[in-house]
């Protein structure tokens, strides 16, 4: 009358479930836990409130984006260099700016490699990849794999962390990473947003 029921206790995809919340847990929380670096230009919160204005702080320190087709630098088409609001490093050369159509000022290559630091950035439940300025840390925007030739690449740019040096100010106009070698792609058409 009565059935054995067999209850299979070691399936290996029995934890399955658990593991898979608490991979996605980690992955979340990553996002927050970011890794230390020393920066070579650091300056206090209490100066850089002085210096910068609301909304350079908001950006630069606190993570912050401005909102699209609102910045300073969007449509901006003079000759020079793009520098960081907060140390004055070299970031971009306004020759390699482009119109990405993304409301936020947008660069297809950097004046130099080292100009800036990329990290895994996984805040608001999604992946994307921060850019910093390498020397003071200043948080500059994103960058992404759907921009024009030579590089296939976008930096995604709050004018906010941008500083503006005109052509004939500059010593030189730096040369961008890409005329020294950097690879070549081609360009997606979907844009993804800071």
């Amino acid at each position: 009358m009565f059935r054995r029921h067999t209850v299979i206790t070691s399936s290996p995809f029995r934890h399955l479930p658990v593991a898979a919340a608490a991979s996605l847990l980690l992955l979340l929380l990553s996002g927050a836990c970011r890794t230390k670096k020393t920066w070579t230009a650091s300056f206090s919160q209490e100066e850089l409130k002085k210096r910068l204005t609301p909304k350079q702080f908001h950006v630069t320190q606190e993570r912050g984006t401005e909102s699209a087709f609102t910045g300073e630098f969007t449509d901006h088409k003079d000759e020079g260099t793009y520098t960081c609001v907060v140390c004055g490093n070299q970031l971009f050369s306004s020759k390699t700016k482009f119109d990405s159509g993304s409301g936020w000022p947008s660069f297809f290559d950097l004046v130099k490699e080292e100009s800036v630091t990329v990290t895994d950035d996984f805040s608001y439940g999604m992946h994307r990849v921060e850019t910093t300025c390498n020397q003071c840390g200043a948080h500059l925007g994103h960058l992404f794999d759907d921009g024009p030739r030579p590089t296939g690449k976008r930096y995604c740019i709050n004018s906010a962390s941008l500083a503006f040096q005109p052509k004939d100010m500059a010593s030189s106009t730096p040369t961008p990473a890409a005329e020294g070698g950097a690879a070549s792609s081609s360009a997606s058409d979907g844009k993804t947003e800071l």
